[in-house]
């Protein structure tokens, strides 16, 4: 009775103790678990109402365009804003593309680093980056500010392409590229990854675990051989275990292993297409630092950095439209683009139009043809006022590095 009163109170002792070592970080506890079910519960909002979140973006980012300071000399304010709402718009991306529902096989971005979220905030906080540094620092030494973020962009768009098997980025990264290739594909492989031999679905799918035919002799005595070991291991288990497990069977189909394609099986796949491949596509997201840090040395004025950058970009494209067309080699060794990646080189293509905006192009050719076009339609009632104002951002954006660089 005596031992029994001591374990009682010993133990009330233990609980006191807890009770008061843990006291003052409840609150802490708590407080931590608010924050996380508020943000569990944006969550589901944001994937439940993903059209209506969309919508309230971009009109929020049109308000933005129509503030009165926004290509002043002291637009630092509303460009803060615009980079909030851009990364505000990011964060909701990100969290609609990891939603259980719209993850992928081999989708590794709910469970990876998120890269594509990290390269649309980079790419949102350039420009109040750009406009801060050229307000405190002057026109020449904001280079160096566009320089360091456009190298942070370089580094995480080489991560993402090296982690995600050497598929080609989409919209710079910003947009996960986890569609399947299936034209043209290996029984085994794929462009940007691959099956394990066991994983594959269609005519293998029919063959048992030990990849056997069931249709010959030697497959159906394997496949008897198969069957009994399991019926031995079936009868040592719990009937519940076994419930459970057909259950599981039944409601979560087995989902083939997909692995990353290497740099070395790319090539040793590939060839000399591959390395092509590679270097078309590291000159696409090293073009925007090239050109900076061309710029940094000669000027905005000059046609150096100009025409290298559309040099880098023409040779890129023609390098990736070459491996990718029929001509580009045998059937082996053909890169077949899914339909994303289709649409991103005519993105790519579309992105040429920038150099008409840039210096020293712009300066020389593209203002005089808007402001022409402009008098012209000036006395024409509210097309003359609506092509004023067009011009207007025109020229107020086209001031902007970030604005134009395409990157």
């Amino acid at each position: 009775m005596t031992n029994s009163l001591l374990r009682i109170g010993g133990v009330e002792g233990d609980l006191k103790l807890i009770g008061g070592f843990s006291e003052g970080s409840f609150g802490v506890l708590l407080g931590k678990g608010r924050v996380f079910e508020s943000m569990e519960a944006y969550k589901k909002w944001v994937r439940e109402n993903k059209d209506y979140v969309h919508s309230l973006e971009s009109l929020a980012n049109g308000f933005t365009w129509l503030v009165p300071e926004r290509f002043s000399e002291s637009e630092i304010g509303p460009e803060a804003v615009t980079t909030l709402l851009g990364i505000i718009s990011a964060i909701n991306e990100h969290i609609i593309n990891t939603s259980p529902t719209s993850m992928h096989v081999g989708s590794t971005e709910g469970y990876s680093f998120p890269y594509a979220l990290c390269i649309s905030a980079l790419k949102d906080l350039e420009t109040l980056v750009e406009v801060v540094a050229q307000q405190y620092f002057g026109d020449e030494k904001k280079w160096n500010f566009i320089a360091i973020m456009e190298a942070t962009k370089v580094l995480v768009r080489l991560a993402l392409f090296q982690n995600n098997g050497y598929k080609m980025l989409l919209h710079g990264g910003g947009t996960p590229n986890e569609e399947m290739h299936v034209e043209g594909s290996t029984p085994q492989h794929n462009m940007g990854s691959f099956m394990k031999p066991g994983g594959q679905l269609g005519p293998g799918y029919l063959r048992n675990n030990h990849g056997q035919d069931p249709w010959n002799l030697e497959g159906r005595a394997l496949s008897a051989l198969t069957r009994f070991g399991e019926n031995a291991r079936m009868v040592s288990e719990p009937v519940w275990l076994r419930r459970v497990q057909h259950q599981q069977a039944i409601m979560e189909p087995p989902t083939p292993v997909v692995e990353k394609l290497t740099l070395a099986t790319l090539l040793s796949e590939k060839g000399l297409q591959g390395a092509f491949y590679i270097f078309g596509e590291a000159l696409f997201i090293t073009r925007p630092l090239i050109y900076v840090l061309f710029i940094r040395k000669y000027g905005i004025r000059s046609w150096i950095p100009w025409f290298l950058s559309l040099a880098v970009d023409v040779t890129g494209m023609g390098i990736l439209s070459r491996i990718t067309s029929s001509r580009g080699g045998t059937k082996q060794r053909q890169f077949h683009l899914s339909v994303s990646e289709k649409n991103e080189l005519k993105r790519r293509k579309l992105l040429w139009a920038l150099y008409l905006m840039r210096d020293p192009f712009f300066s020389k050719y593209t203002r005089q043809k808007l402001e022409s076009t402009e008098k012209v339609l000036e006395p024409v009632p509210i097309v003359g006022f609506l092509t004023g104002k067009l011009v207007e951002l025109l020229i107020g954006a086209q001031t902007r590095y970030t604005y134009m660089s395409g990157s």
